[in-house]
C-alpha cells in the first residue's frame, strides 16, 4: 500500500505544479481510485471529484452516456471509458479525468471479455487516451492493478503536456 500511496502523490504533484484539477469516473474498481487519491493531505488543491456510476444507468444518468452507445459497444469497452472520462470532465470543474470499467470477477465473463478485462479512458490535454487491458488474479488484485495502472498513466500523460 506504500507504493500505492508513493504513486497518488506523484500524481497529486504532477497535477499540482500544473495547475489542473482531477475528475474520476470509476466503475469496476467502485470508488478505489478516489480513496487512494485522497489518502494525501492537500489532494483538495488537485482532486475536484469522483463518479462511481457502477450500473448502466448510473452511467447514463450520472454521465451522459447514451444508452444506445452501451447497448452497441457493451459497458467494458473503450469506447465507454472514452465516453466516462469525458462525461466526468462535463459534470465537473476537473481539466483531467480518469474513468475505468471492468469485469473484476469472479463472475461477469462474457464472450470475448474474460474476467479481469478492464477498460480505461485519460483525457488529458485535450485528448481522450483509451486502452484495453487484461489482468489476473481475484477481484482485490484485478481492482488493485486497475487502480495503479490508471494512475501511472494519467502521470505519464500529465507529465508529457
Amino acid at each position: 500500500m506504500t507504493d500505492m500511496i508513493e504513486l497518488a502523490e506523484k500524481v497529486g504533484d504532477a497535477l499540482k505544479s500544473k495547475k489542473l484539477l482531477l475528475s474520476v469516473a470509476e466503475s469496476c474498481t467502485g470508488g478505489g481510485i478516489c480513496y487512494q487519491l485522497t489518502e494525501i493531505a492537500g489532494s483538495s488543491e488537485w482532486f475536484d471529484c469522483g463518479f462511481v456510476p457502477y450500473s448502466n444507468s448510473a452511467k447514463t444518468e450520472m454521465l451522459n452516456i447514451p444508452a444506445s452507445l452501451i447497448a452497441q459497444h457493451g459497458a467494458v469497452s473503450e469506447e465507454i471509458a472514452a465516453a466516462m472520462a469525458e462525461g466526468a470532465l462535463a459534470n465537473s470543474e476537473a481539466h483531467v479525468a480518469i474513468s475505468t470499467t471492468g469485469i473484476a470477477g469472479p463472475g461477469g465473463a462474457v464472450p470475448g471479455k474474460p474476467v479481469g478485462t478492464v477498460c480505461f479512458g485519460w483525457r488529458v490535454g485535450g485528448i481522450t487516451h483509451t486502452e484495453r487491458k487484461v489482468f489476473s488474479g481475484d477481484r482485490h488484485a484485478v481492482r488493485e492493478q486497475t487502480v495503479a495502472h490508471s494512475l501511472n498513466k494519467l502521470l505519464r500523460y500529465v507529465e508529457e503536456i
